[in-house]
């Protein structure tokens, strides 16, 4: 070894359980130091300031060339522990690398017990036979996981995590969902799978989308797959009249204000469960305008970004008006930008009317500082 990448990748092959990064090479750096600390199946990075603590997640496979980013360009020391070892690695004022490894000498202070760290248990494992996945070359013949298509593999696993959360809540076996926008439907295929074959759920569930040779190509699909509750319909995500009472709506990559129109459906429905990952939010991007906080316009990319985010807030906030409990969530996504939100909403029955109100004027509030008339506040509110 004699490069700091290969000593770093040593200590993260040594599953270390805290490490510790320190020593800024200038003095202008932002963090004094960052502890990285090991949870079950992830790092999380507590990045120090002289006054604030900003925390972040990060997988398992990234600790080693994160850790060497750092310590090649940033900082001079880090310092890593496993339950019977001690590593220090750092640079001298001649760039010389400085190594030593001994016995831990306090393995009790360490909070994570590796006896913890077992296989990663996802809700769709190895060894099912799940068409879709195969289809889309995540999964080969026999069930397993083609290796280059592992992050997809995890990123789908994910999504439905973020579904069982709510579902495995609910007393129900049956279930009537509509997929808006739902385009080739890997997602819809793969929900009405963990749903009928995992949950042993009952489901009738409907994709709706605007093409025509889309919508074909998924009725091909299903009867292949043998979903039978699930069919495909030509229509508009506006003006949609829907068969039946909807328990949950899902829409993905909805362009702009559709997301917009399928959240009030969703709203007006009364739908129990709504799960949304919104796309292409252009609609405040071409009204915003701000004198008091006019820095966040100055800047292209800051007043795109800005605008996008506060389009999420002011709709997790109606949702929250209209009586669901709503959270945004990360969700990285397989198609689009490399992280997305999640827009999760479950009906609350008993949400107070202080709440929703709270809610409301929150929203409204944004609305005037920036000037700016969201669709869905308008098709609930006006």
């Amino acid at each position: 070894m004699n490069t700091i990448s290969q000593y770093v990748s040593y200590i993260a092959d040594q599953s270390p359980l805290k490490i510790v990064i320190s020593k800024p090479a200038s003095k202008g750096e932002a963090f004094l130091k960052i502890v990285i600390d090991r949870k079950e199946n992830y790092y999380q990075l507590a990045k120090y300031t002289d006054k604030q603590v900003f925390h972040e997640n990060m997988d398992l496979s990234q600790l080693s060339s994160r850790c060497a980013k750092l310590l090649e360009n940033t900082y001079l020391q880090l310092n890593a522990w496993t339950t019977d070892q001690e590593f220090s690695l750092g640079l001298s004022k001649k760039k010389k690398i400085l190594f030593q490894a001994r016995q831990n000498q306090n393995p009790q202070r360490l909070a994570w017990n590796p006896s913890h760290n077992r296989k990663k248990q996802y809700i769709l494992e190895e060894g099912q036979s799940i068409g879709p996945l195969v289809d889309m070359g995540i999964f080969t013949k026999e069930g397993k996981v083609i290796r280059s298509m592992y992050d997809k593999y995890k990123q789908i696993n994910r999504f439905i995590e973020l579904i069982d959360d709510v579902i495995k809540k609910q007393d129900t076996d049956h279930l009537n969902i509509i997929d808006f926008g739902c385009g080739k439907s890997y997602l819809t295929f793969i929900v009405y799978h963990y749903l009928t074959q995992i949950r042993n759920m009952t489901v009738n569930m409907i994709g709706l989308d605007l093409k025509e040779d889309v919508i074909q190509k998924c009725r091909e699909a299903a009867r292949k797959y043998g979903y039978s509750g699930l069919t495909f319909q030509l229509g508009d995500i506006n003006g949609f009249h829907c068969p039946f009472a909807p328990d949950m709506v899902i829409t993905l990559h909805a362009c702009d204000t559709a997301t917009d129109y399928a959240l009030f459906n969703a709203v007006s429905w009364n739908a129990r469960m709504i799960f949304s990952v919104p796309c292409c939010q252009h609609e405040l991007n071409r009204q915003i305008s701000t004198d008091t906080l006019s820095l966040l316009t100055r800047y292209g990319v800051v007043q795109e970004r800005f605008c996008a985010l506060m389009t999420d807030a002011i709709r997790a906030n109606l949702l929250e008006y209209s009586g669901y409990n709503t959270q945004l969530l990360e969700f990285v996504d397989l198609e689009h930008t490399p992280k997305n939100i999640l827009i999760r909403a479950i009906k609350n029955p008993g949400k107070s009317g202080d709440s929703r109100q709270k809610a409301l004027e929150e929203a409204r509030r944004a609305m005037s500082e920036f000037h700016v008339s969201p669709a869905l506040y308008r098709l609930l509110i006006s």
